[in-house]
């Protein structure tokens, strides 16, 4: 099924006319931030507005690499299925991340909605074209391929060598951080990912995630006001916990 065309996505509407950027809520902490206004507008005449229901898949593994797309509103899951049908996730977007970088002509995983998402959409041929008339915008992308690098080795040493305790703490200070990054509050921090989410992408069970966050909130660590927040309460131990403290 091609990117976008799958149940729960909206028909996707062209970039209002007027000037839809200039409240947009992401402005300051997107690939956008480099682009003067005129840039801008060049950058608005080939995006899209789509519009994703909760568990729609936005494009999957393998599928030819036809658009990136910046996350205006919501959050979207990245996975990979093994060999044997299991899923390990490889990440979580939320506002004013952007996806979709491909360093070939297929996408390298699937990308999946959670809960209501709005994106800006963006033809990969057309961007690429842009690219080369605003340097300033190729070397944003750039970073965010260095930062998908980044985030995969940190992955790779969370599921490698750190507890089930310090995989969780480390993945709600990271979140915490990446909150921070784009305006948002540090805490509490949103968590619209299922139990069962978190646990694959750490490498837990269910069971395994419920119980450590319940022993953090046990000793003070966190809170835990609803099943979607997390407020942290004790920052310098949560930073602890993930280092091996």
């Amino acid at each position: 099924m091609a990117a976008g065309s799958a149940a729960g996505a909206t028909a996707v509407k062209p970039a209002l006319r007027e000037s839809p950027c200039d409240d947009c809520a992401i402005r300051e902490t997107s690939v956008c931030e480099v682009l003067e206004p005129a840039q801008l507008a060049r950058m608005r005449a080939i995006a899209t507005i789509m519009y994703l229901e909760p568990g729609t898949t936005l494009f999957q593994e393998s599928e030819p690499a036809e658009h990136l797309c910046n996350v205006v509103e919501g959050a979207v899951k990245l996975y990979k299925l093994l060999p044997d049908g299991r899923r390990q996730i490889t990440g979580f977007l939320f506002p004013g991340d952007f996806l979709g970088v491909a360093l070939n002509k297929s996408y390298a995983y699937s990308a999946e909605a959670m809960g209501n998402v709005r994106l800006c959409r963006f033809p990969r041929r057309k961007l690429e074209n842009l690219l080369t008339e605003l340097p300033n915008l190729e070397h944003r992308l750039l970073e965010v391929a260095g930062n998908e690098l980044v985030a995969a080795q940190d992955q790779m040493l969370l599921l490698g060598r750190k507890t089930a305790r310090e995989r969780l703490a480390s993945f709600l200070s990271m979140v915490s951080r990446r909150a921070a990054a784009r305006g948002r509050p540090d805490s509490p921090i949103d968590l619209p990912m299922s139990r069962a989410d978190i646990g694959d992408y750490l490498g837990l069970t269910t069971e395994t995630v419920s119980r450590t966050f319940t022993q953090l909130k046990k000793q003070g660590t966190i809170g835990l006001p609803s099943q979607t927040k997390v407020d942290i309460l004790k920052r310098e131990e949560l930073e602890e916990i993930a280092e091996g403290g």
